[in-house]
């Protein structure tokens, strides 16, 4: 671990011009922006950020994955081996502490005197770490105890007690256990201690209540049933405050939808939770009933100062002030700065200084918004927004100083990583998604003069710009492939997204001569993936496009919601109570998802397996039977024999999803997942938008990884041709983009991921260089569809209109046929015999078997792989941990008779080093 002290400027006041390479070129405030009382409007977009580079530094700051650039005030202490997710301060104000994530660290101590980090806890072999069981880690932060002798630190069953020494330091802590209700764990959130340190009150999210504890034994003495998914508490006097981010329990005859085995009030289109409530204990009257207090959706953090409660509505983007006295609202304060937009800021922290500044975090905004209160009913005033670091979710003072902590920092820029991906590649180091750097941002608070200046330069760096998103009257303009105005008339009719799962640009397209690749890294080349270079050939070469998600969980929201919500981003230690949202409301923003919006503006919409949560197969099916069935079906047209179900919980969702497609799957090749749609295809015709989840290329099925992304490839070459190949393809646009990237390295950034875009109307044969994400990807099929964006991510993102062309070329696209065995590393072949492509080996084409001698070593593994819910009705994507997903590949796919690289052994799952990791805390 490594620990960097850097001082950041004071106020950075500059507003984007072009960006021309690598060089800045200033534009004066007069031209770039309209300066107003309450701080700066900027005429950008995401367009200004040119061909920066992710991880690169310019003049304007650090570019960022997340269609922003940062370069915020005060003085950052960064850490390079983990997000920091919440944090508290000790009763002295000497020491922070933050749950922490990745790099198998659990929790860091900050010295806030010296202002360096004192020690990590967590399960990673690294000197000076203390050593802890597992790394998971709730969404609230950790509780000192009033004379800051213990820390009280949430897991999933319980607590674990620390105690802290003199010197801030932790000793080896006491594990305090919560037990589980049925099959609901305790996931404690938020917890807070009497006034006299004898009593913990702590939030029990996953049990929808909240306990009384004994300090010392950790006895339950009280408990008190509240609303649903209790996060953050408060203690006013004797009123213990309880924000429940899924709102109140459902009342009879409403739609709901599920939450951790709660049915919570849902919107019945897109799912989503439709109360927020803040449960009012009287601690001093145990056996009184639980108060009730309507707030906005999704609350989460709370402060209570002067008579009031400040409660920050995440996903309503405002900030709901209760009058203590009463008990009532009193006021609500939007946080919403740029006109533009209403959704998707994220106020996830807040305080109040002694000076009466109101200060919020809008993590997605990478910004404190300021405010002037003065009383509880006394409307407050606006006074401008400070630039922070990536994903700013916590906000205190200590003294004159005021401390936030920045969950994602300064993006995934740690240590780099070796992975290795079996038998043909070799192991490449570089970076990856998984090197989080979370960071600390300390300064005095500047005159509200300087704050309101300083609005500007977050509008600038957020790409808040004047980005006409309103719908066109009469649709009078000529039709061209991506409009300049929502809502005008495309060339294109029928947009294909194909989603894909989990690896780098440079392991696809690194040996592509044309572009910045590293030939190195390119662990799934032409060789495993002709289909997709003849078609970066043919349409063009993306190699600076990033993924904005760092594991599933976070890319198939970026890709459906544009923007990974809020209790995504905060569950990432725990993953508990939902790892992918698709059967979650809580994941949900209340704008809706990228069909939804196809749908209010009137096109139609189909699904292929994405963002669908459950999977029904036939009894005794196997890889190899659905390999069989789609050779069948590609010889004779017959209808498939391995029916299979698929069904999503998202009323909108299920309503166009084909049932007949199967969801994430490892062990259902991708090219049945083309057999089955074709037939749709040909029978039905295409919707206006289709999403396709392919996720062969993920790994981890039955044969090894360069035949799961060799079958991959090819499925996604047979769509294109049949496409291509019909009377769609003059109006089509086929997208085609990684959920994540995290399962490999690049040396750009860990971000950074393969993009193609397919078309009649796209470049040819181009290399385009320019800075793209998952994000104006998706803006791209809005403006192209018409749909309006869904929050001010995609609403600042700039459509990729260079991508395209108004001369289109017709010329169709054949698929290459693989190369690549799409049965190597089968321990038993298919009965309609092993895949034979001209060009493979005899031993690549002919069945495996685990040599005598490791076969207990195999056995261990199988059984290992049944748990990691790779297939079947309970499939999760990336569930296995990575380091486990690494050897086991490797070992597979050399047959178990080579150790992995700078291993001296081969190891059962057990032994692995680092194989104690928990599975959803760093994979997906």
């Amino acid at each position: 671990m490594q620990v960097t002290r850097q001082r950041v400027a004071k106020v950075h006041l500059g507003l984007f011009g072009r960006l021309t390479g690598r060089r800045v070129r200033m534009v004066a405030a007069g031209t770039a922006a309209l300066a107003i009382a309450s701080g700066g409007i900027a005429y950008a977009s995401t367009e200004v950020f040119g061909t920066n580079q992710v991880g690169s530094t310019y003049e304007d700051g650090l570019q960022l994955a997340s269609d922003q650039i940062i370069k915020p005030i005060g003085d950052r202490l960064l850490v390079d081996n983990g997000k920091l997710l919440a944090s508290t301060v000790s009763p002295d104000g000497r020491f922070l502490a933050a749950l922490t994530n990745d790099r198998s660290i659990a929790l860091t101590i900050v010295d806030l005197k010296n202002y360096k980090v004192l020690q990590q806890a967590g399960t990673a072999s690294t000197a000076g770490v203390l050593r802890i069981s597992n790394n998971n880690v709730g969404q609230e932060g950790p509780a000192y105890s009033p004379d800051g002798k213990t820390l009280w630190m949430p897991q999933i069953d319980g607590f674990n007690r620390f105690p802290v020494n003199a010197d801030g330091t932790l000793s080896a802590p006491t594990f305090i256990t919560i037990a589980a209700q049925g099959s609901k764990r305790a996931l404690p959130a938020q917890a807070v201690f009497s006034a006299d340190g004898k009593t913990v009150y702590a939030a029990v999210n996953g049990q929808n209540r909240v306990v009384a504890m004994d300090a010392a034994t950790g006895a339950i003495q009280q408990n008190w049933t509240v609303g649903t998914a209790p996060r953050g508490l408060a203690l006013v006097g004797n009123k213990l405050y309880v924000s429940n981010e899924g709102g109140r329990p459902a009342k009879p005859g409403e739609t709901t939808m599920n939450s951790y085995g709660t049915q919570v009030p849902a919107n019945p289109v897109t799912g989503a939770t439709t109360t927020g409530t803040v449960s009012v204990i009287n601690i001093a009257d145990p056996a009184a009933s639980v108060a009730s207090i309507d707030v906005g959706l999704h609350p989460t953090a709370m402060h209570a100062a002067r008579g009031a409660l400040f409660v920050t509505d995440t996903f309503d983007d405002q900030v709901s002030v209760i009058d203590t006295s009463k008990d009532k609202v009193v006021q609500t304060i939007a946080t919403r700065p740029w006109p533009q937009a209403t959704v998707g800021y994220a106020p996830n922290g807040v305080t109040l200084t002694e000076d009466g500044h109101l200060l919020v975090t809008l993590g997605r905004a990478n910004a404190v918004a300021v405010y002037r209160y003065t009383k509880p009913q006394e409307p407050v005033s606006y006074v401008g927004l400070l630039p922070m670091d990536y994903y700013p979710e916590e906000v205190t003072t200590v003294g004159d100083d005021v401390v936030v902590t920045n969950l994602r920092g300064i993006g995934e820029r740690g240590p780099t990583r070796t992975i290795d991906k079996g038998t043909g590649t070799t192991p490449a180091t570089g970076h990856n998604t998984h090197d989080s750097t979370g960071s600390l941002l300390r300064f005095k608070l500047p005159a509200d003069k300087v704050i309101a200046k300083s609005t500007a330069t977050v509008f600038a760096q957020n790409g808040w710009g004047n980005n006409d998103v309103k719908q066109a009257e009469g649709n009078s303009a000529h039709a061209v492939p991506v409009p300049k105005r929502l809502g005008d008339p495309s060339t294109i009719k029928h947009v294909f997204l194909l989603v894909k799962e989990n690896r780098t640009y440079d392991q696809l397209f690194g040996d592509d001569p044309r572009g910045n690749g590293d030939p190195s890294l390119a662990q799934f080349g032409e060789r495993v993936t002709p289909n997709q270079h003849a078609l970066a050939r043919q349409f063009g070469l993306y190699d600076n496009t990033y993924s904005t998600g760092t594991n599933s969980a976070e890319g198939h929201n970026w890709l459906m919601q544009a923007d990974n919500p809020e209790y995504t981003e905060s569950s990432a230690g725990l993953y508990q109570r939902s790892y992918d949202t698709e059967d979650d409301a809580l994941g949900h923003q209340r704008s809706g998802f990228l069909w939804t919006g196809a749908q209010a503006a009137g096109k139609t919409a189909r699904n292929f397996g994405e963002f669908t949560q459950f999977l029904t197969k036939p009894a005794g099916s196997s890889w190899q039977k659905f390999y069989c069935d789609t050779r069948n079906m590609e010889a004779t047209g017959q209808d498939t024999t391995m029916k299979t179900d698929t069904q999503s919980p998202i009323p909108s969702l299920n309503d166009i999803t084909v049932h007949e497609y199967p969801k994430y799957d490892v062990n259902i090749p991708d090219i049945y997942r083309h057999e089955i749609w074709k037939r749709d295809f040909k029978a039905n015709g295409p919707a206006n938008l289709n999403m396709f989840w392919l996720s062969s290329d993920h790994t981890g099925g039955a044969p090894n990884s360069i035949a799961q992304v060799a079958d991959n490839d090819l499925a996604v070459g047979k769509i294109v041709d049949t496409i291509s190949h019909s009377k769609y393809w003059k109006d089509s646009a086929i997208f085609v983009i990684e959920d994540d990237t995290q399962n490999g390295v690049d040396h750009v950034d860990g971000a950074r991921g393969p993009v193609q875009i397919i078309s009649p109307w796209a470049q040819r044969g181009t290399v385009d260089s320019n800075y793209y994400t998952q994000i104006t990807m998706i803006r791209t099929i809005e403006q192209i569809l018409g749909i309006q964006p869904m929050n001010q991510k995609d609403s600042a993102a700039t459509p990729m209109s260079r991508a395209f062309t108004n001369k289109p070329d017709y010329t169709p696209f054949k698929a290459v046929p693989n190369k690549v065995p799409l049965t190597d590393g089968l321990a038993t072949p298919p009965a309609c015999g092993n895949d034979t492509p001209a060009g493979a080996s005899a031993a690549q084409t002919a069945a495996s078997k685990v040599p005598a001698d490791k076969q207990d070593i195999a056995n261990a593994w199988a059984a290992w792989q049944k748990n990691q819910r790779m297939s079947g009705p309970n499939a999760v994507a990336d569930y296995a941990p990575p380091v486990l997903m690494d050897h086991f590949t490797w070992y597979q796919a050399h047959n178990w008779n080579t150790p992995y690289p700078g291993e001296s052994k081969i190891f059962t799952p057990a032994e692995v080093p680092g194989g104690y990791l928990p599975a959803r805390e760093t994979d997906g």
